[in-house]
């Protein structure tokens, strides 16, 4: 048999230590770059300027000028959600609700008891047909307003009226006239 000699506490020490550093490097690298964070309820100055910006273009009529504010507020801070919402709003405008449903989501996706986006994307899911879960929005904005909430009035409504009708348009076509 292979007798186990009892190992000298220098060695023991050299061991540990290794582990011991390393588990400290780690500590130290994740407090540090948590500390280089800005709390969530701070966003940009900049982003907040441009957001103004962009809310007084749309209220102008100028969408183009404001889409561009918005998306350059966007990149300055992501966390915006009122850009996003804003942007949203303008998609619907240009009768885009894909593209406003993917913009809501990014909204709630950073604040998920927004009632403002919550209704927007109920809007937009009704554009797109889908009443079921823009029912599901309603009865989510109905738990999180517990008194008269306009935006669970809005989007009752917008159910009530339901999708809007598309037709086909029929274009005559010149059939033996050369």
């Amino acid at each position: 048999m292979i007798a186990i000699a009892p190992v000298p506490r220098l060695e023991m020490f050299m061991r540990l230590s290794s582990l011991a550093l390393a588990a400290g490097l780690a500590v130290v690298s994740v407090a540090t770059s948590l500390s280089g964070q800005r709390p969530e309820a701070q966003l940009d100055p900049r982003s907040m300027q441009l957001l103004a910006e962009g809310r007084a273009q749309k209220a102008a009529g100028n969408l183009d000028a404001a889409t561009d504010t918005l998306e350059t507020a966007v990149a300055v801070d992501p966390r915006n959600r009122g850009a996003f919402v804003t942007l949203a709003e303008i998609a619907e405008a240009r009768d885009l609700p894909g593209k406003s449903l993917r913009l809501y989501r990014e909204a709630l996706l950073l604040q998920p008891d927004d009632t403002a986006a919550l209704r927007g994307q109920g809007e937009a899911m009704v554009a797109k047909g889908a009443v079921n879960l823009a029912r599901a929005n309603l009865s989510r904005i109905k738990t999180l307003c517990k008194g008269d909430c306009p935006d669970a009035t809005r989007l009752a409504a917008a159910i009530a009226k339901g999708p809007p009708v598309t037709t086909a348009a029929v274009t005559p076509t010149n059939q033996g006239n050369p």
